[in-house]
């Protein structure tokens, strides 16, 4: 253990300023689309941009959200196209933190690719079938600008957890740092994850206080009629 210490005397190289640039990234979009989804359901301030037509207003935010990524992409050139997420799309500028930084012997096990990839396609597979399932309205906050869907969605992924997205999205930022086989890697897979988690905590009580909402007022209209 001392020789491996004594061979990586830093396990993370702070003063790389990409490092701090993935930290931000990763915390950027979650926080975005929290405010800007909030203010529409209170305020309606997309679909006022768009004259009421709360279907365009949604498709805008999708696409302002995923050009985001693709702008933070754009900043860098990626070498292996390892992440997809229709919600947080952050490969390049997660990459181009990873190869800055040290390395370490522990993860660079000649298994440890093989690991890594299975993650990747796991992950990949939870958000590719979740987005599949909610299509685009489902995915990109459909239920702040009153599209809401007629049932929850109980099929693959969604009988194996809740927020495949997001577990999906974690998954495949693991075995990306796995692949890198740089610690600095785990620890911005763990900001993932604490993100997607605060993330989870405001919104699913709030989507589910949206549909509760729609059934009282569904009960309401039976018993006036």
């Amino acid at each position: 253990m001392s020789r491996i210490l004594s061979s990586n005397p830093r396990l993370i190289d702070f003063s790389q300023r990409s490092f701090y640039i993935s930290a931000l990234a990763i915390a950027f979009n979650p926080t975005f689309w929290n405010i800007i989804a909030r203010q529409e359901y209170h305020n309606k301030t997309l679909t006022r941009l768009f004259n009421g037509n709360s279907q365009r207003a949604c498709y805008a935010l999708a696409i302002t959200i995923f050009s985001l990524g693709l702008f933070r992409d754009a900043l860098s050139v990626p070498h292996i196209p390892l992440l997809y997420n229709p919600l947080n799309n952050k490969k390049t500028r997660f990459e181009r933190a990873l190869r800055s930084q040290p390395t370490h012997p522990l993860l660079q096990s000649p298994l440890i690719p093989y690991l890594a990839y299975a993650l990747i396609l796991l992950g990949n597979i939870l958000v590719l079938s979740s987005t599949w399932a909610l299509g685009i309205t489902g995915t990109y906050l459909g239920d702040y600008f009153g599209i809401l869907m007629d049932e929850p969605v109980t099929r693959f992924p969604f009988n194996i957890t809740g927020a495949p997205m997001y577990y999906g999205s974690t998954l495949s930022f693991l075995g990306t740092s796995l692949l890198y086989g740089r610690p600095a890697g785990l620890v911005l897979t763990l900001e993932v994850l604490c993100v997607y988690l605060v993330a989870l905590g405001f919104e699913d009580p709030f989507t589910s206080e949206i549909y509760a909402k729609r059934d009282r007022e569904r009960r309401a209209g039976k018993k006036t009629e």
